[in-house]
């Protein structure tokens, strides 16, 4: 679980090594969730001040996607580095975008929502299941990967006013 007590990181540094797995419930319905045995966080986690701490890592896992092109499964890699500055609700400013709020009255910090904002952030918004994949036909649906179709490739509308002749001069 990478959850922390507070008193602990004020005392030293905390050596962080743990994983998010793929049915935690900090994940919501309609996330991109990693494939088992989830994203796999490592780092270190410390005080950066009164109510304020820090953690410098790495996160990474894979996660199951619908290629772009054909449909098909594709596996994503993900990999990352974070840096992140966690403080206490009452000593953050309204400015501070970067900053992760923890509740007041917390006696843990709790990585997890920020390691699956973090998770989020880090997918690439399109997959590929091959960087050759061929992809569906667009006139017949055809898996091009692993089928042949007849249709004729459809010539391109925007270059449609190049395929006439020439401009006369007046």
């Amino acid at each position: 679980m990478l959850c922390y007590n507070l008193r602990d990181i004020e005392a030293h540094a905390l050596s962080v090594e743990g994983v998010l797995d793929e049915a935690d419930p900090v994940w919501e319905t309609s996330d991109v969730r990693p494939a088992p045995p989830g994203v796999h966080v490592a780092g270190r986690l410390s005080s950066a001040g009164p109510g304020r701490y820090y953690f410098s890592g790495t996160l990474e896992g894979a996660a199951a996607a619908e290629c772009r092109r054909c449909l098909g499964p594709a596996a994503v890699q993900v990999a990352e580095e974070l840096h992140l500055v966690f403080a206490m609700a009452g000593l953050v400013e309204a400015d501070e975008d970067d900053v992760v709020r923890i509740p007041a009255g917390s006696r843990e910090l709790d990585l997890r929502p920020a390691v699956r904002e973090e998770w989020l952030v880090a997918l690439p918004a399109y997959a590929l299941c091959r960087d050759g994949c061929l992809g569906l036909c667009p006139q017949c649906g055809a898996d091009r990967n692993t089928e042949s179709c007849p249709c004729a490739p459809a010539p391109d509308p925007r270059w449609a006013a190049l395929g006439g002749s020439p401009p006369r001069p007046d």
